[in-house]
């Protein structure tokens, strides 16, 4: 999504004519017309320049030497990501007309050319390219890249997608764990998607978000007339996920009267309404997550042990962003293509400076909070590139500008001072050492302003230290 200049990239043609004058007159008003244009006068030229210039349209003679227009056609339409095709010729009729588009030419036109006619055809084909493959690139972000909802191709969420496969067949409590912003309802209902409950009912719930004394009764429901204003029944949570997924956010805040009842349930499997003289069995997975360190939570006395061990049996950790950085880039893009199409704007990439601060920042808030700053910079664009500017405050202040502290032609000296020149091994070495020092240690910085990979800063660290 990072584009260089934060202009789109123009649209080339590939014009295929013997004719020289020709050649030359549509190449001169294509230019004029500011559309890149490679010209050659045979179908084996064309097929040659197609591997270096990859054109987004053809426009082709239909009678040319040796390979004839209607043959590159048929070449060309076995080519992956075939472009776009313009038949002219001077010998028109009805029937090749009908041959070439049968054959996969998007038009035909005849000679002698209207110049004006000829650059509008042109304009169209480009135009209905591009719009397709906009249309291609979002159903590719709507349908690839993306596990019920999650999206990551590093190897933490391939963990993490295999761990959700392999839980979802068992049939005991999960607890998820990590901070937040990272997706943990998303994972609760990959569970539930993936497992034998999945035409089972799914329901969630913030625990911190119910008041205290209605939780009780939020999740095994009230008989009418159980306290006040409970005018009639009540079906609880538990009752409304039979059969399927309760899932139970923001664990760690429940209170410790409730935590009781929950650990009753899961190993009794019956709930009790408020009011109600009797117990009723109910079939529910509970999943639950927390960004809490619930062992803590126990030292404190505000989680009871022995559900916390009830739960932990099948426990999945949610990467964090900064544990997954070479995800960052898709999420980013899918973030902006969701936003683009609500809001109905032109915004399709991140200029090169956006891209980079992106990546030198440390998503305290995950996953969402790059959501949050993407949606921002939808809403102030008015370009078709998110720029720096677009990006919020703390986003902004992480780019290079502060980190030079000496010259390069300084560091040069200082690095090649001695009575033998360093190898470029050793030059290397240093320099990493020297960026670390700059960013006060942080790897992930110190990564980025290298452009590699964490995974090859710290394998240049390991040879470092094996040297």
């Amino acid at each position: 999504m990072a584009k260089a200049d934060g202009k789109h990239q123009r649209e080339r043609v590939l014009l295929v004519e013997d004719d020289r004058g020709l050649r030359e007159l549509l190449t001169e008003e294509l230019e004029d017309a500011t559309i890149p244009v490679t010209a050659v006068d045979s179908a084996e030229a064309a097929l040659q320049a197609m591997r270096e210039v990859q054109p987004d349209l053809v426009v082709s003679d239909l009678r040319l030497p040796g390979m004839d227009g209607m043959e590159l056609l048929r070449e060309v339409r076995e080519l992956p990501h075939a472009p776009a095709f313009l038949i002219i010729t001077g010998f028109g009729t009805i029937s090749q007309a009908v041959e070439a588009l049968k054959a996969g030419a998007d038009e035909f036109l005849t000679k002698p050319l209207d110049l004006e006619h000829f650059l509008l055809s042109v304009h169209r084909q480009l135009e209905t390219r591009r719009l397709r493959g906009e249309v291609q690139r979002y159903r590719s972000l709507l349908q690839e890249d993306h596990f019920h909802g999650l999206i990551g191709q590093s190897r933490a969420m391939q963990t993490l997608y295999q761990q959700i496969r392999q839980l979802a067949q068992a049939s005991g409590p999960v607890l998820i764990v990590g901070e937040s912003g990272t997706g943990k309802e998303l994972v609760a209902r990959a569970i539930h998607d993936e497992s034998p409950r999945a035409e089972g009912p799914f329901q969630a719930v913030n625990c911190a978000g119910v008041p205290p004394d209605l939780l009780e009764s939020e999740f095994f429901g009230h008989e009418a007339g159980a306290f006040t204003g409970a005018v009639k029944a009540k079906r609880g949570l538990f009752d409304q996920a039979d059969g399927g997924t309760l899932f139970l956010d923001e664990l760690g805040e429940m209170p410790l009267a409730l935590q009781a009842k929950l650990l009753r349930v899961l190993q009794d499997g019956v709930i009790r309404p408020v009011g109600a003289s009797k117990e009723h069995a109910v079939n529910v997975r509970i999943v639950a997550a927390t960004n809490r360190n619930l062992e803590d939570r126990i030292d404190a006395g505000e989680f009871r042990e022995d559900l916390f061990y009830r739960l932990e049996t099948f426990t999945l950790r949610v990467p964090p962003l900064r544990e997954r950085e070479e995800d960052l880039e898709l999420l980013a893009a899918r973030f902006l293509t969701r936003f683009s199409m609500q809001m109905q704007r032109e915004v399709d990439g991140f200029s090169s400076e956006a891209l980079a601060a992106l990546k030198l920042y440390s998503f305290p808030g995950n996953v969402r909070e790059l959501q949050n700053a993407v949606e921002r910079a939808v809403t102030f664009c008015q370009s078709d590139t998110v720029e720096l500017e677009h990006l919020p405050t703390r986003i902004r202040g992480n780019d290079r500008r502060p980190i030079a502290t000496a010259s390069v032609d300084g560091l040069l000296k200082d690095m090649t001072h001695g009575p033998v020149l360093p190898t470029l091994a050793e030059l290397e070495q240093r320099y990493i050492r020297y960026v670390l020092e700059q960013v006060g240690g942080n790897k992930r910085r110190a990564a980025a302003l290298l452009d590699v990979s964490r995974r090859t800063l710290y394998r240049r660290l390991d040879e470092e230290g094996a040297a």
